[in-house]
């Protein structure tokens, strides 16, 4: 059985995603926000204290856009990646850590320096910055999304659930007031998927099953409130 650890609206939601797309059974283990501060315990799982850690047998992974890939390909090839030899395997690759490398990163900047650090912690030079950075980066996914449904080979791939999580994150940044109208349709089209709404559902339900309080600064698709990146 297949164990994630996760904190409502973190990275750890693209794992979660990636689980309901592909249909597999897991264990939903859902902890406070942060954990490595409100869940003690969890740093003999995971000496980082951050979410996600997959556990998969022997496998441990703590990499959210990594995981994504390894459960596409787990159990061999699956249309949810694009293997080596299809022509679009290297966009496939360069999405996948996009979306965290270059439009998580900034944004996780912006979020601790612009809002969850006490007043006189907090860096307004450094969030403006880093969400200017993220703004210009997002000229790659309109140039993208503006002529096809999709990040990579025509269907739905793991590229596009490591960035979609990105942009669902904007919400709370307060940067996605500045997404074209290709990149709200693209979203759009992300959050209307099935399996986006059932790992929504699947970390309100283990939440509530597992009475860990929601911390929450994430928006989630239904404009409820959801936890935030770590």
């Amino acid at each position: 059985m297949i164990t994630l650890y996760h904190c409502v609206g973190a990275r750890s939601f693209r794992p979660l995603w990636a689980l309901e797309e592909l249909g597999l059974d897991y264990d939903l283990r859902v902890m406070p926000f942060p954990p490595r501060l409100r869940h003690p315990a969890y740093l003999d799982a995971n000496p980082l204290g951050t979410v996600p850690l997959l556990v998969d047998g022997e496998t441990r992974m703590t990499e959210s856009a990594a995981i994504c890939h390894y459960l596409a390909t787990r159990a061999g090839s699956s249309e949810l990646a694009v293997a080596p030899g299809e022509p679009d395997h290297g966009a496939y690759l360069n999405w996948l850590f996009f979306g965290e490398a270059t439009l998580t990163f900034p944004q996780a900047v912006v979020l601790r320096y612009g809002r969850m650090e006490p007043p006189e912690r907090r860096l307004p030079q450094a969030a403006e910055d880093y969400g200017r950075w993220f703004s210009a980066r997002l000229r790659a996914v309109d140039e993208r999304v503006s002529r096809q449904t999709w990040l990579s080979a025509d269907r739905f791939t793991m590229a596009d659930v490591s960035v979609g999580y990105a942009l669902v994150l904007a919400d709370a940044t307060g940067l996605s007031v500045r997404f074209s109208p290709a990149i709200q349709a693209y979203r759009a089209r992300l959050e209307s998927r099935p399996a986006f709404r059932r790992a929504i559902e699947a970390e309100r339900r283990a939440a509530a099953e597992q009475r860990v309080e929601d911390l929450s600064l994430v928006p989630s698709a239904s404009g409820e409130t959801t936890a935030c990146s770590s």
